[in-house]
């Protein structure tokens, strides 16, 4: 029993910023459209390159910081010229960015620690999901709780049946668990350039998809401004792998 008090203690952190970090991005999904928020979350390697040099006292050579260069500019392009734009969205955004960042930090950092055992990257997952779920219960039934009633009432007004509405949810829960589960899964089996290629795919996927699917309107700019951001993943996850760590 100790030993298992231990194991928990030390995913604690771990799991904090795991659950951060969804509820950061489930509210800003919530608040504006789709594809921006995936167009921000694309700038997730600037922070956890900030955060590397802070905690884990890790720099880079001069090409990976510059690549970082067209993924702040096409963000910052891409959120200027956003039609639908949304303080609400941006800032969960830029939080689940920070909060997903650190979340790799702890990962690293409780590495050389044995977090008991068969906790491979799929159980590694579910456990950090149950303890972030049951960290955040308490503030979703108090701030969501005296909503839920009304909200329910609402959708069934709105022409939903219960039915849909449990549907719904339990099929949009599942599927969101099992996306984030392969990712971990696909980190823990492929070659990082690899999984860095699949994850820009992903995001464009994403983002064009909520264009046809919500009919999202997008400027030059912002097209631009989405583009140049995805690019500079992609160049800035090839020049990571291609210039060693100066540390």
């Amino acid at each position: 029993r100790p030993k298992v008090m231990e194991n928990i203690k030390n995913l604690m952190p771990i799991a904090f910023f795991h659950g951060v970090g969804h509820l950061c991005t489930v509210i800003s999904l919530g608040a504006g459209a789709v594809s921006f928020t995936h167009i921000i979350k694309a700038a997730e390697p600037f922070f956890s390159t900030v955060m590397s040099a802070i905690f884990l006292k890790s720099t880079f050579t001069l090409p990976v910081y510059l690549a970082l260069v067209p993924v702040v500019g096409g963000v910052g392009i891409a959120s200027l010229t956003e039609l639908s734009f949304s303080w609400v969205a941006f800032l969960n955004a830029m939080g689940s960015n920070t909060a997903f960042s650190l979340r790799a930090i702890f990962s690293k950092i409780a590495m050389d620690k044995p977090q008991g055992e068969n906790m491979g990257a799929a159980n590694l997952y579910g456990v950090l999901t149950i303890m972030s779920f049951v960290g955040l219960l308490p503030f979703a039934l108090a701030v969501e709780g005296p909503k839920l009633a009304a909200g329910w009432a609402a959708s069934i007004a709105a022409g939903n049946t219960a039915e849909y509405l449990i549907k719904t949810s339990l099929v949009s829960g599942l599927f969101y668990y099992l996306y984030n589960e392969v990712a971990f899964l696909c980190l823990d089996n492929v070659h990082p350039i690899t999984h860095a290629v699949g994850n820009t795919i992903k995001r464009v996927v994403i983002i064009l998809a909520s264009v046809v699917v919500f009919g999202t309107q997008m400027t030059f700019l912002n097209k631009v401004g989405s583009s140049l951001a995805i690019f500079g993943v992609l160049l800035y996850s090839l020049a990571k792998q291609y210039f060693p760590n100066k540390k």
